[in-house]
């Protein structure tokens, strides 16, 4: 965290052909800056200004070089918008508006849309984050646009698409948009992408087989497990009642495979998770399932209930699906919650069963004893046979 902040900062967007693709208010903007910061590239594509300071970011990024330049008024360059996966946001939850100015250029999204023909492709980064991320947008038919890390992401990519089933997926790589050197390659995930410059957008017409929704209830066969899992409809129950919702974040405590945590992520891009186990097999199980199903920055605690929440930020809503006769846990709970917070606990027990009991009691809430009957063979013929029932007791902090 920057402990003494600029008194403004001007962020100018830089297309691809640098200095010739701005216009004169940003080049003045530039050129009458004392202080300007950017990637060593981009700090090469200005012309000399005599006496000007530039200082490319440090690797790995960090803003806190700004803490040098307190009270001043600097620049910084980004690529296109700096608001399209850029260090625009980060300025912003930085310094607020008041103090940040954008001078934008056009995006590489917007170019690769129009180079595509693409009006509908939905725009997913891996700058900074892991390539897993895409196999949350897996879908027939479905188009992205992949902001890219560098030349090593079509390969990457490609593999994951092929293990999932989509090495059918065309990529196409488009590379340096809007400059002289602009390219454009393709090739299938199967035949392992195509090669691509450090500076690309790679564009994925989805082709493969329909492997997940988005709403909540994923298949229990899409998850490994030793059997410590919250079953589809007994997990669809329960994310209902969680609510899921755009920046939320979920204490999935007792997580066994991490599922409704995970399909809480799967919601909303934005979403977040801490998923808290006790056993270490089973935490890392739940690492494993987030990354194959496109939640790969889902947080795992190893660690036991309530001792193991002392540290983690509040959250917007709590799952137990595990532990709930800790001492003091489902309290902790409901205390630690955000305000118009839920909580949401299974009982398999008879134990726990009276605890949540008891619990409504007290605080009211919502108490649903769910059972759920599949039809399975039966001596020739065909029987319902009753899974053990599941009492749950959902809550909200008003």
């Amino acid at each position: 965290m920057v402990a003494a902040l600029p008194a403004r900062v001007t962020v100018v967007g830089i297309p691809a052909d640098g200095w010739r693709g701005l216009g004169d208010p940003a080049r003045e903007l530039l050129t009458q800056a004392r202080v300007v910061f950017g990637a060593t590239r981009q700090l090469a594509l200005l012309p000399d200004v005599p006496g000007q300071q530039r200082h490319p970011w440090p690797s790995p990024f960090t803003l806190a070089p700004l803490e040098a330049h307190a009270g001043e008024e600097v620049a910084v360059l980004a690529s296109g918008d700096p608001f399209v996966s850029g260090i625009g946001s980060s300025l912003l939850r930085l310094l607020g508006p008041e103090r940040l100015v954008v001078v934008p250029a056009v995006s590489s999204v917007a170019l690769a849309r129009a180079r595509m023909g693409w009006d509908d492709a939905e725009v997913v980064t891996v700058v900074g984050r892991r390539h897993e991320t895409v196999l949350r947008h897996l879908s027939p038919g479905h188009r992205l646009l992949v902001l890219s890390s560098d030349e090593t992401t079509p390969g990457t990519v490609a593999r994951l698409l092929a293990d999932a089933g989509y090495g059918a997926t065309v990529m196409t790589a488009l590379g340096d948009l809007g400059s002289d050197q602009e390219s454009r390659a393709e090739a299938t995930a199967a035949e392992g992408g195509p090669v691509a410059p450090r500076l690309h957008v790679l564009a994925l017409d989805l082709r493969g087989p329909a492997v997940g929704q988005w709403s909540a209830g994923l298949p229990d066969d899409a998850y490994e497990h030793d059997g410590q899992l919250t079953k589809r409809d007994l997990r669809a129950s329960a994310l209902a009642r969680l609510a899921p919702h755009p920046g939320a974040m979920l204490w999935d405590v007792g997580a066994g495979a991490g599922s409704v945590g995970i399909e809480w992520m799967r919601s909303h891009p934005s979403t977040r998770t801490v998923a808290i186990e006790a056993d270490p097999s089973r935490a890392d199980r739940i690492g494993r399932n987030a990354a194959r199903l496109g939640v790969p920055d889902l947080e795992v605690v190893t660690g036991r209930a309530p001792e193991a929440l002392a540290a983690l930020p509040d959250p917007d809503a709590v799952f137990v699906g595990g532990g709930a006769t800790a001492p003091g846990l489902l309290d902790l709970c409901r205390e630690r919650l955000r305000p118009d917070g839920r909580l949401v606990a299974h009982a398999v027990t008879l134990e726990t069963e009276r605890l949540l009991v008891d619990a409504y009691a007290e605080h009211g809430g919502e108490l649903t004893r769910l059972t759920v009957e599949r039809a399975e063979p039966l001596a020739g013929f065909t029987g319902w046979t009753p899974a053990r029932a599941v009492v749950q007791w959902a809550w909200s902090r008003r």
